[in-house]
């Protein structure tokens, strides 16, 4: 019997004990922030690692990524929204007629997420005196499947839905009943990034364990990362519902307006790693620095 395509119809809360409520989403989210973590730490390790320094970046990391994945979306994408009503940017509740409601932070950007990483990098590498590349490099490794997980709760939450589609993967969205998105069959595009993702975590974990055993040119990684990611999600916005209606009338939508910088800085990371070749440490010493260019 074939199946007539796949009827999705999770509940996005796992469960709930009187006011108490944990969301799939919200687990997912965490699950994927550990295992990069995890993955971080072992990197450091490996490379020997000053492992305080380490956990003080990994946790102010995780802070910064999560406050670039919420301005990121309140910015670039709902900003007619949140700029009158600029306290729920930064609070998990929205004012309703009723009162305050608790909705958790429902809006985040992959974009803001990115660009959070890369200043609070390079903040922190100016500061203690870190290689900019190496952290860049080591944390792409990581990135990628917290970007993975984060795609899977969107699928929990029934959300990023695709276009309508006849294949017969198509997932119908029965949550989205009452709305115009139900309940035609439709692209599983939370699905795809999560694919995408996982991929290149395991190509990333076996290019740095692997195949160069940690002498990974530096801009590599995140050359590879930023490149592969935003031409994956370029290319799946066009299977994807646009998020906000602003973006019906533009040529491309926003999401792929906003990977097309992250794109070429990725290549110019790439055209980096191949012709300049440096190979470099976490933190310059007088007696390493003759081995950057080996």
């Amino acid at each position: 019997m074939i199946l007539d395509y796949i009827r999705w119809n999770v509940n996005p809360m796992l469960f709930q004990v009187g006011s108490v409520r944990v969301a799939w989403y919200g687990l997912l989210l965490t699950t994927g922030f550990l295992i990069a973590y995890l993955i971080f730490q072992k990197i450091a390790k490996t490379e020997k690692v000053n492992m305080m320094l380490i956990d003080r970046f990994s946790m102010f990391t995780i802070l910064w990524t999560l406050v670039g994945l919420r301005l990121g979306h309140c910015l670039f994408y709902d900003w007619a929204y949140f700029k009158k009503h600029i306290l729920e940017i930064f609070i998990p509740f929205v004012e309703t007629a009723e009162g305050w409601e608790f909705t958790g932070f429902a809006g985040l950007a992959s974009h803001g997420g990115t660009a959070a990483i890369i200043l609070f990098v390079l903040y922190f590498s100016i500061k203690h005196k870190m290689s900019l590349i190496w952290l860049l490099d080591r944390l792409s490794i990581a990135i990628p499947v917290a970007a993975a997980f984060v795609r899977c709760g969107n699928l929990m939450n029934s959300e990023i839905i695709g276009t309508v589609t006849n294949m017969p993967w198509g997932f119908v969205f029965q949550r989205l009943e009452g709305t115009a998105e139900c309940c035609a069959p439709r692209h599983p595009a939370q699905i795809y990034e999560a694919l995408v993702y996982i991929s290149l975590f395991a190509y990333q974990m076996w290019y740095y364990f692997k195949r160069t055993k940690g002498h990974i040119a530096g801009g590599r990684s995140v050359g590879t990362l930023l490149v592969v990611i935003f031409t994956a999600r370029f290319f799946i916005e066009f299977v994807k519902e646009n998020q906000v209606a602003f973006e019906e009338n533009l040529s491309l939508n926003m999401g792929q307006f906003l990977s097309i910088p992250f794109v070429l800085l990725g290549i110019v990371f790439l055209w980096y790693s191949f012709y300049k070749k440096t190979y470099p440490v976490a933190i310059k010493t007088t007696a390493n620095k003759h081995n950057e260019h080996k």
